[in-house]
């Protein structure tokens, strides 16, 4: 066709079509690169950079940082080796937002440190002067738009994330200078945001996530410990080794391993995952129940206070307004039910992920970055929409347990390893398969289910804009939780044997994503959205 001939200049000002490209820039990159700059810039208000500063700026761009390879002696790394050991409290917790690697893992991290720390001789913490905590890697290119600082400060001064009050984290936000006591024995020192220190994002880490704590004696180290927040709110450290487990009753590593064990024993995903969880954890059903109960309910209130809170802006460089509240309105006032039907998982959505931007309480479900998925749907199954009764959630909570444990022994949770397809993509797969148990389907259709919410995103970048889970964060969990819903649409209409791609194929290829994808689109805001918004 005639359109495919146009000259890439026809749709620029003449001052930036005539611009040289610089050396080493792709010419057709660097014009498409600068439209889209310039139609952003039109878009927001503000002023589009020139066409001279245009090319200074593409030709000074840093180069494609590595991918950082992932250490063989990680737990996490060993772990896809065997049978899934994961258990339900570990895997859904809950803690203040953005970001379940960035923000929940660095606090349990600096807890645990402070925990040690406090273990040790008298004689030893009468000469402690201070506690200091070195980000490295993804958490120190990223760390200052998710609160890692502010999040590692409240570990090493004794709080944990499923107890502490959002409201010290915000008032920390708005005053940066406070000092906080700490005592250890005899020793007392203040701790502030300033003995958290944004150290090299780029190097030879074991994870992407790495951060090493220290309590000092003046300039000597009384105690030493590196730590990897693996994603997911998942935590290791150097020299780690997990707690003993009982094994699983029906071991499995792959989807189709369970499906065995589902075919022979005459039982649905979530009964196994039942079953699994009592042998590896010791916990009785009644336990396990409530726990569930628990999750649910923090899902529910997440949406619920996100949805009554005011419209107004997130905090932060981006300047963003919220949309929940105004979403939901519309949807509930429209008069076609589908289109009533979308809105609402989409309003429930971004209630949750707009509660996560702020800092305030949310579940990994399996990450920050995700948390308005999983919750949208629950809401939307119970009290927000279909009424379905509470056993029914507690099994789609199991079944989606399931789906995330498969991607987080066969490929990964985090954004810094994988990009938003490990996040988004795995919380859209658990929601469909949490939908489809709900309903009582046969395990195939569960696995068709996770299998089309996951491969419909298989590639998506982690590109947040200036380091801040908002642009594209929330957006993207209203899309992900919408999907969840396509994906057991499609895949309860169908012939289940029909599908060609299985679920295990698709989390090979996410893997396989994960390794290929270029480090500039890893949790890093070098690539993406994250260089093409131009904010003021």
């Amino acid at each position: 066709m005639s359109a495919a001939h146009h000259d890439d200049t026809s749709i620029l000002d003449p001052e930036l079509a005539a611009a040289e490209t610089p050396p080493g820039v792709d010419r057709r990159t660097f014009l498409v690169r600068s439209a889209m700059i310039g139609a952003v810039s039109v878009l927001s208000g503000c002023e589009a950079p020139s066409a001279d500063a245009t090319a200074k700026q593409a030709a000074s761009a840093p180069p494609t940082p590595p991918a950082v390879p992932l250490s063989s002696n990680l737990e996490v790394v060993r772990k896809s080796k065997g049978p899934v050991m994961t258990t339900l409290e570990e895997f859904y917790k809950v803690g203040p937002g953005p970001s379940s690697s960035h923000t929940i893992g660095p606090m349990r991290i600096t807890y645990d440190f402070y925990q040690r720390a406090s273990k040790l001789p008298p004689d030893q913490l009468a000469k402690a002067t201070a506690l200091k905590v070195h980000l490295y890697g993804s958490l120190s290119a990223t760390g200052k738009g998710h609160g890692t600082e502010r999040a590692a400060l409240a570990g090493i001064i004794g709080k944990e994330p499923a107890t502490i009050d959002p409201a010290f984290l915000d008032e920390l936000a708005a005053k940066p200078d406070q000092k906080f006591p700490v005592t250890l024995g005899s020793a007392k020192f203040d701790a502030s945001l300033a003995d958290v220190i944004y150290d090299a994002p780029k190097g030879d880490f074991p994870h992407p996530n790495t951060m090493t704590c220290k309590l000092m004696a003046g300039d000597a180290v009384l105690l030493e410990q590196e730590y990897y927040s693996v994603g997911g709110g998942f935590i290791e450290w150097k020299g780690y080794t997990p707690p003993k487990k009982g094994a699983p009753k029906y071991p499995y590593a792959t989807m189709k391993e369970l499906q065995a064990h589902a075919d022979r024993e005459k039982l649905s995903i979530a009964q196994l995952a039942l079953a699994n969880e009592i042998a590896v954890s010791g916990k009785s059903e009644a336990e396990i129940n409530a726990f569930l109960d628990k999750i649910s309910t923090a899902m529910v209130n997440i949406v619920k206070s996100g949805l009554a809170a005011p419209t107004g802006t997130l905090p932060g460089p981006i300047k963003l307004k919220t949309k929940a509240g105004e979403v939901h309105k519309r949807a509930m006032d429209d008069k076609y039910a589908p289109q009533r039907a979308v809105g609402l998982v989409a309003a429930y959505a971004l209630a949750g992920s707009e509660e996560n931007a702020r800092g305030h309480l949310v579940v990994t479900a399996p990450t920050g970055g995700s948390a308005g998925v999983l919750p949208a749907l629950v809401y939307s199954l119970g009290e927000g929409g279909r009424k379905l009764p509470r056993q029914k959630i507690r099994d789609g909570l199991l079944a989606a347990a399931v789906i995330g444990y498969l991607g987080k022994h066969n490929a990964t949770l985090a954004g810094a390893e994988g990009g938003c397809q490990a996040e988004i993509g795995v919380a859209s797969s658990m929601g469909a398969a949490l939908i489809a148990q709900a309903y009582d389907q046969p395990h195939q259709v569960v696995a068709n289910s996770a299998e089309s919410a996951l491969e419909h995103h298989l590639g998506m970048t982690c590109d947040p804009v200036a380091g801040f889970v908002q642009v594209p964060c929330i957006e993207r969990c209203a899309f992900g939780a919408v999907k969840a819903w396509t994906g057991f649409a499609i895949a309860s209409n169908e012939i289940p044997v029909n599908r060609r791609v299985d679920f295990d194929t698709t989390v090979a290829a996410m893997a396989l994503t994960a390794k290929e994808m270029n480090a500039k689109y890893k949790e890093t805001s070098e690539g993406g959205l994250a260089v093409s918004v131009t904010l003021c």
